[in-house]
């Protein structure tokens, strides 16, 4: 039994990619965001909009590890290609954290921005709703660049 617990652990650390783990957590979250806001909008449910909150927050956590390990494999694995896609990915991860990092200000500095009818009101709703393309695209472009790597594998072997 003990074999195979370390077996799974070296498969595991073998296997370990923190930058996949990182921008799925990140891109995970913002969308159940989203979903929670469109659940508080209707009747202006505190429970899920201190929901909203803690998932913003958690996701604002997670962007700089998810850019910085993204960064780290792009220099490993694509030797710092300066490829369209890389680019994208990188000006499209920035406004991410400077969206989740302003939200989570709003925010904080006014717990009650959704319970509010001014500009900040709907500024914030904008914010989080602006953040679920770009996952999506940031989502989208590293599928694009996991499946080149895959194919690429394929005609090696």
């Amino acid at each position: 039994m003990a074999g195979k617990k370390m077996s799974l652990f070296q498969e595991m650390k073998k296997t370990f990619m923190l930058h996949a783990i990182a921008a799925h957590f990140s891109n995970g979250l913002i969308p159940v965001a989203i979903l929670y806001l469109l659940l508080t909008l209707p009747g202006g449910d505190p429970y899920f909009e201190h929901t909203v909150e803690h998932l913003i927050i958690i996701s604002l956590l997670a962007i700089p590890v998810s850019f910085v390990s993204g960064l780290y494999e792009w220099k490993t694995k694509y030797n710092a290609a300066k490829g369209p896609v890389f680019i994208k990915k990188i000006r499209l991860s920035i406004v991410l954290f400077v969206l989740a990092a302003l939200t989570v200000f709003i925010r904080l500095s006014m717990p009650d921005v959704m319970y509010q009818q001014g500009m900040m009101h709907w500024l914030y709703i904008v914010m989080l709703f602006a953040m679920l393309p770009i996952v999506t695209l940031l989502g989208h472009y590293g599928g694009k660049l996991t499946a080149a790597a895959r194919q690429a594998a394929g005609r090696r072997k």
